[in-house]
This record gives structure tokens, sequence and C-alpha cells, in this order.
């Protein structure tokens, strides 16, 4: 094991990361008690709550696999404490681990490397902290105009709100596909099998009416997705 590991994974390290991660805990509970409070001022039932709820939970799970597979990794190169703090904070794998490799070449290593020194470490948290602020300030700044700029640009018509609301959903999704989809065979039958799945449950619960298959599609379909990119990876590989 690399010797800046032994300050990665210190006690004083966890200890200064705990705070970090209460503030994400309470920003969430915060979140969950006001959209909760507000629902109910917009006349929606609890039913109607609960459900919503519980399809929020439920597709966070596919997410979630993905994170926790990705701090696995980041865990063995910065050490816990980062890891945790820093997938509380963002959650981005794709993000954190290239900042760190770019944090510790500055001084000619990469991460895993049996030589890496503290400075070299030091840079590397810092590269992950400063890189991610950027998104933390339009977030901080710029959530709370975002309502303005959603209702000028359906000009004052309210049936185009949904329609613009569901197209930004698309393009999110898209964003984060358009980089997977090319990079090999197991990554685009992943995407091509999970779309399909998404599909045909949404099809199968409409066509029968099952409200609890409509909340447990996207999970469904991300996990069914998942697990045909890995049946990919080890049966036919990659064939570009």
């Amino acid at each position: 094991m690399p010797a800046y590991m032994d300050i990665a994974n210190s006690r004083w390290l966890w200890l200064s990361t705990v705070p970090v991660v209460l503030v994400v805990l309470l920003q969430a509970t915060i979140f969950l008690r006001r959209a909760w409070n507000d629902g109910k001022e917009m006349g929606l039932s609890e039913q109607k709550l609960k459900t919503g709820f519980k399809t929020g939970i439920i597709s966070a799970i596919g997410p979630s696999i993905a994170v926790l597979a990705g701090m696995l990794a980041l865990i063995a190169t910065v050490g816990g404490p980062v890891a945790w703090m820093r997938l509380t904070v963002i959650g981005s794998v794709a993000f954190e681990l290239p900042a760190a490799e770019l944090g510790v070449s500055q001084f000619g290593y990469s991460l895993g490397d049996e030589g890496i020194t503290e400075t070299a470490y030091a840079t590397a948290v810092w590269a992950m902290t400063l890189g991610g602020t950027g998104w933390l300030l339009v977030s901080a700044f710029g959530t709370r105009h975002m309502e303005t700029v959603r209702t000028k640009i359906s000009n004052g018509n309210e049936t185009l709100i949904p329609i613009i609301s569901a197209a930004a959903m698309l393009g999110a999704f898209a964003y984060f596909l358009s980089g997977e989809i090319t990079a090999g065979t197991p990554e685009t039958g992943s995407v091509a099998v999970g779309g399909l799945a998404m599909l045909g449950l949404l099809h199968l619960a409409d066509s029968r009416d099952v409200q609890w298959l409509r909340e447990w599609a996207l999970g469904a379909a991300m996990l069914v997705g998942l697990l045909a990119g890995v049946a990919l990876r080890v049966t036919v590989g990659s064939w570009w």
C-alpha cells in the first residue's frame, strides 16, 4: 500500500469530513420536508405524495449502485474519508478520478504509485474540491432563476410547461448517455436493453393499469440494462 494512504485513511481526516457529510444530510432533510409541505399546499393528497417519494427512492437505486461501485475505486486511490466526502457532495466518479489523477500527475505520479508524496496527495484533493466548486456555485445562485427562465420560454402558455419539463429531462438523460453509448459493445447494449425494458414495462403498466409497476419501471430498467452490459462484457467483450 502506498505510504500516503496512511494519511488518506487517518482518523483526523475522517473527523474533518464528517461535518461536510452532516451538512449534506441536513440539506436533504430540509428539502424533503419543504417538498412535502409545499405539495400539500398545492393540493396534492398524501397518497400522491407518498407515491412520488416512493418513485424517487426506487429511481435512485440504480444510480446509487453505480456511485457505490465508483466509490470502491476512489477509496483505493484517495482513501476512505475523501471518497466519502466527495461522493456525498458531488457523486460523480467520472469527474473525481480524473481530477485526482490530474493533481498527482503535476508531480510526475499516477494514482496507485508507491512513491506518491503527501504534497502530491494534497494537490489531488484540492483539484477534486476546487474543480467541483463551479457546479455548486451555479446551483446556489442559478437555481432560483430557473423557474423564471422556464416561464419565459413557455411565453405564459401553461400547456407548454410539462412539455418543456419532459424535454429538459430527456435532454439530461441524453447528455449522460451520449458519452457511454459509443464507448463499446457492452455500453451500447446496456443502453439499448435498458431503454427497451423501460418502454416494455411502461406499456405493460399502462395497458393493465398497474401503479406499482410504473413506480418500479425506471429502477427495474436500469437493473436490466446493467445486467445486459455485464453479460455482454463477459461473453462477447467489445467489438469497437
